[in-house]
């Protein structure tokens, strides 16, 4: 029977409870369970004489209908600063991707969201809750599916959700059909029984993702949620936070996958050694900052030197990406350009290449100089 298989983990719960954690600390960002084969009888008796429930004072949320507001947040370890004044909005019920190549800030913004890391400046209000003073209530009401898998390879899928849907203190009359919807969702029905390491590198980030759902949660933060995985998969995964982003659930992504911002997030911000460099919708962004077209140089380095050379004396801007050089907005060339004071001129004229629409990674190797995998 599940419920006598689960004791030993409802134990150590208690005890957790009892030596005063949290419960999101238990499963913060990277924090991987200690559950033991045998798992979680009922704890709400040890619960109430050890917690004080999260939800006895409401929040006061002065920023509006923001799931997540930062405003100048810095994080430093030691000498290196590795969030930097950072200003960040969630609008509730909108997914945001948080842009950026590895060592950009962005898994360091995610554990400042939960705690984990506690910023040495700025402001930081999650669901209404300011940050670190109320972080307890904050986390009771976010899913958090962390980048490294640390799913307990010694129970199954259905325990796994079991052993977060008690922790997260689903309500015992609720708690069977939060776990059969997590399963849904993540589509894990006809593998409930399956242990982890019988699952697929896809399988085991839907049951991170369900995980982080067993409880409801109000927001859903995702690090890098489909890293290392195939493109099918991958696109597996994108249907499902998908789905829940047109049910309502406020979504942070941080991701270093140009498609997957551009895909799935409502507005994006680009981080860059710790700062914001640009934030907005993807198409908004392409337009103010690479324009509408752009040409594609291929050849040898010098050509492509040259190419370069020529295009900025002509004033258009440039990226370089190894084996070829983009040219951004080409709608100005080959034309009437207006200057702004109703005065029309010839436009540049437009180097040699292969035409292509503007897109979002033009955007980022611009603004940062590095390319995106």
């Amino acid at each position: 029977m599940v419920e006598e298989e689960h004791r030993g983990a409802a134990r150590e719960a208690v005890a957790d409870h009892a030596a005063g954690r949290a419960v999101g600390e238990r499963v913060a960002l990277h924090q991987a369970p200690q559950h033991g084969p045998a798992a979680v009888r009922e704890v709400e008796d040890s619960h109430a004489r050890h917690c004080v429930s999260l939800k006895t004072v409401a929040p006061e949320n002065h920023h509006g209908s923001l799931a997540i507001r930062l405003r100048g947040v810095v994080k430093r370890y030691g000498e290196i600063t590795a969030v930097n004044g950072l200003d960040l909005d969630v609008p509730e019920g909108t997914c945001v991707g948080l842009l950026g190549p590895n060592g950009a800030g962005k898994s360091t913004t995610m554990k400042t969201l939960t705690a984990q890391a506690i910023a040495d400046e700025g402001e930081i209000c999650v669901l209404g809750y300011e940050l670190p003073g109320r972080s307890k209530e904050a986390r009771a009401e976010c899913g958090v599916v962390p980048q490294l898998d640390n799913l307990d390879t010694t129970l199954t899928v259905e325990q796994n959700l079991i052993v977060f849907a008690r922790l997260y203190r689903v309500p015992r009359a609720e708690r069977k059909a939060a776990i059969e919807r997590a399963l849904d969702i993540a589509n894990l029905q006809e593998r409930r029984s399956a242990k982890v390491d019988e699952l697929s590198g896809g399988m085991r980030r839907r049951l991170l993702i369900a995980r982080g759902l067993v409880h409801r949660p109000r927001l859903l933060l995702l690090d890098e949620p489909t890293v290392g995985l195939d493109p099918q998969v991958r696109q597996e995964l994108w249907a499902l936070i998908d789905s829940l982003r047109s049910e309502g659930v406020s979504i942070l992504m941080s991701t270093h996958y140009i498609e997957e911002a551009a895909r799935l997030a409502d507005t994006v911000t680009i981080m860059s050694h710790g700062s914001a460099v640009a934030s907005g919708k993807p198409a908004d962004l392409v337009i103010e900052h690479a324009g509408r077209e752009a040409v594609e140089v291929y050849g040898p380095p010098p050509k492509l030197a040259e190419a370069e050379a020529s295009a900025r004396e002509a004033g258009f801007s440039t990226r370089r990406t190894g084996t070829s050089v983009a040219v951004l907005g080409l709608e100005n060339a080959n034309g009437k350009q207006d200057n702004g004071l109703g005065i029309h001129a010839e436009a540049r004229p437009a180097p040699d290449g292969e035409r292509r629409p503007a897109n979002l990674e033009d955007v980022f190797v611009l603004l940062t100089g590095e390319e995106i995998a």
